[in-house]
């Protein structure tokens, strides 16, 4: 069980992220179109998990607005912006922000990819939502980043993910 805040406010989630060193655990979510997605589908490929708890809030529209923008322009790289929020939602606020290079996946259906990777809050007002974190897998399946933000409010850390991205 990890330990952030809301506001100032202790919280916690069921769990810890995966290591550093560890292999990524597969998963499977949903894509707008409502057809799945694994990361099984991104094999060979350097794979950047921006997570958080809904896109209609302003840190989660912008965390996905600010990887929109940067690491999308890395080659061999996919981004995806995963949260519980329906396809639909996630659909409506990229065709509105004109975001392209990411590719938003839903956990709503059944929550495993927030329970496989621990993030999943067990309590407080955002329970059971995902808390905010960043994971970077290399081409081999293999995590070789990971963030869980402190505060829920605040950003990620872009810089950190896109120089451990770099180094994969």
């Amino acid at each position: 069980m990890a330990t952030v805040t809301l506001k100032g406010n202790e919280i916690h989630t069921i769990g810890s992220l995966p290591a550093k060193g560890s292999p990524a655990p597969d998963f499977t979510l949903t894509k707008s179109d409502l057809s799945s997605a694994s990361l099984g589908d991104y094999a060979g490929k350097k794979v950047v998990l921006n997570i958080f708890p809904s896109v209609d809030t302003g840190t989660c529209a912008q965390s996905v607005r600010q990887f929109n923008q940067e690491a999308a322009e890395l080659e061999n790289t996919a981004v995806l912006c995963i949260s519980k929020d329906l396809p639909f939602a996630q659909a409506r606020f990229c065709g509105a922000e004109g975001i392209d290079k990411v590719e938003m996946l839903s956990d709503f259906r059944d929550g495993s990819f927030g329970e496989a990777y621990g993030l999943t809050f067990a309590d407080g007002p955002l329970q059971p939502l995902h808390s905010r974190c960043v994971v970077v897998i290399d081409e081999s399946g293999r995590v070789v980043y990971s963030e869980q933000v402190a505060e829920t409010v605040e950003e990620p850390n872009y810089k950190a993910a896109l120089e451990a991205l770099v180094d994969a």
